[in-house]
Order: C-alpha cells, then structure tokens, then sequence
C-alpha cells in the first residue's frame, strides 16, 4: 500500500513536476517498487502507477 507522500510524488512525475530533494529518496523506492521507471533523467510512471492513481481517483488534472 502506498503512502500519500508516494502517491503525491506520483502525481508530481505524472504532472513533470520537479521533484525537490527530500522526495528523491521517495522516487527511488518507487523506482524499486516497478511505480516509476527511469529513462536517463526523465521519470515516468509505470502503468502500475497509473492504475493505482485511477483506483484512487487522482486525476492528473486535479493532483
């Protein structure tokens, strides 16, 4: 189950929010948990995560 600080850095990622320092640590476990994928400097959201955001009703557009 993720936390609402992980799905607000879903929604930031989703949103090409820049991520601040503290929530790094964050993005990384997220990467690890297969939510995030890394393509050089980009992150993006894995379909996991869109479903979980989808599941949860958190609109790209409302985040």
């Amino acid at each position: 189950m993720l936390t609402d600080t992980q799905v607000s850095v879903l929604c930031d990622i989703a949103q090409s929010v820049p991520l601040a320092g503290d929530r790094r640590a964050e993005v990384d476990r997220l990467v690890k948990e297969a939510y995030v994928a890394k393509d050089g400097d980009l992150y993006e959201l894995t379909p996991k995560a869109e479903k979980i955001l989808s599941d949860r009703g958190a609109g790209l557009n409302e985040a």
